[in-house]
């Protein structure tokens, strides 16, 4: 599928979303700045193809200076587009878990779309998205393999393997204020849908994106877990910020519920 260009009125910035965490809207999925104490920031995730220059105009009107680096969440085609073209421009290091390395080296792509996953026109649609590789070339650096490490570019965050979307599938979680940076281990828009619903659709939980997860007894763990954080403030990959004291129990509906009501039907067998 060839790249469309993103026309301004589907970048939208996402102010103070918890404290030093803006984020970015760019027709479906969002990428986030993160400040931390020292005014040195961080951006998690990149975007779709051709998105780098709406990045950087964002970018001058919420910073002085280039982040320390770019940290991705995953993979996928929608999360790291615009990475190295910004990685380049900044002259910075591009994170990823040690896991999703061989599809950002140029050495896998990544699985066939499930299809059937369920309606809208994300699933519809689904064949025609890029699945890799991508060569991020000598920009790439690894993320800590321990778990709930904290990286020297993010302090105060820890960074949670939390697979089933991705084998090298990352969560951010912040400890002092329980902001959690999901990426796409769960949503807030119908993930099929987001073509459709992103916009109108009132905020609320749901699974990971069905056409594109490829472990769902790991994506289950992962959302179990990061329910077991009680996270107040949750900003994921797609879909807008949800902040409150019931989120908590939301999120913890939700992962007992996984089986039941997140994985498509046509993948029950294997959760």
């Amino acid at each position: 599928m060839e790249p469309i260009p993103i026309p301004s009125y589907e970048v939208v910035p996402m102010e103070e979303i918890a404290p030093g965490v803006r984020g970015l809207r760019i027709a479906f999925v969002n990428v986030f700045a993160v400040t931390h104490a020292d005014s040195s920031w961080t951006l998690v995730d990149a975007g779709l193809p051709m998105s780098a220059n709406r990045i950087l105009r964002w970018v001058q009107t919420i910073a002085a200076m280039p982040p320390n680096a770019i940290v991705l969440t995953h993979g996928h085609f929608d999360h790291v587009s615009a990475a190295r073209d910004l990685a380049d421009e900044w002259d910075v290091p591009i994170f990823t878990h040690p896991f999703e390395a061989p599809y950002l080296r140029g050495l896998r792509q990544y699985p066939p779309p499930n299809v059937n996953a369920g309606g809208g026109s994300m699933s519809w649609l689904s064949p025609l998205y890029p699945r890799g590789p991508i060569d991020l070339g000598e920009r790439l650096r690894m993320l800590p393999l321990a778990d709930a490490s904290v990286l020297r570019e993010m302090p105060g965050w820890q960074v949670l393997h939390t697979p089933g979307h991705t084998p090298g599938h990352v969560s951010l979680f912040r400890p002092a204020d329980r902001c959690l940076l999901v990426g796409d281990a769960f949503c807030t828009t119908k993930p099929e849908s987001f073509f459709d619903a992103a916009i109108v659709q009132p905020a609320e939980l749901h699974g990971p994106p069905a056409y594109f997860t490829s472990d769902w007894q790991s994506a289950g763990y992962s959302v179990r877990r990061l329910a077991d954080l009680n996270p107040l403030i949750v900003a994921p990959g797609h879909g807008k910020p949800l902040r409150g004291a019931t989120l908590p129990e939301q999120l913890n509906r939700l992962a007992q519920q996984f089986g039941e009501i997140v994985v498509p039907e046509n993948r029950k067998s294997a959760a």
